[in-house]
């Protein structure tokens, strides 16, 4: 009989972004705004993500999309990308992620895919600290520490 395993993440829930700590109201606007630099014309999702450095700079991203599929980038990997390249050295302290379907006001609940988790783990690692993420959700926003709280069973460098 094989032994069961459970894997299990933990979050805080600010029912009201008005109650979130730090700068997580900025920084749920920032990714509310970066929506509108998304290019989604086949899926009509719109998904922006905030991030702030340690010297309290904030970059965003936006979803491009791509005729030819999978040729485009989500809005975490074109943010974490633009911050490792144009910032490079600079922690990563938090990101925010949101989206919207096109031609609605109401901001949904969405969650990193797998490539965007992998990559924004590589800069958790390369930072050695981790980084707080911040997911809109149906009842407020959900808080998690870091972003290995949202991928427990991890590959990096280890790994290889």
């Amino acid at each position: 009989m094989p032994e069961k395993i459970v894997f299990s993440t933990t979050a805080n829930l600010y029912k009201n972004e008005n109650l979130l700590p730090n700068n997580g109201k900025m920084l749920i606007e920032k990714a509310r705004e970066a929506c509108q630099g998304a290019y989604s014309p086949y899926s009509n999702f719109c998904v922006g993500a905030a991030l702030i450095l340690e010297d309290g700079e904030v970059v965003t991203g936006a979803n491009q999309e791509n005729a030819a599929y999978p040729s485009g980038l989500c809005a975490e990997r074109s943010a974490i990308y633009w911050a490792g390249a144009n910032h490079k050295g600079k922690k990563i302290k938090a990101i925010a992620v949101t989206a919207h379907r096109t031609g609605e006001d109401k901001f949904l609940a969405v969650s990193p895919c797998g490539s965007c988790r992998q990559a924004m783990l590589e800069y958790e690692h390369i930072q050695e600290g981790n980084i707080e993420v911040l997911l809109e959700s149906d009842g407020g926003v959900l808080v998690f520490p870091s972003v290995a709280s949202l991928l427990p069973l991890q590959f990096d460098k280890k790994s290889l």
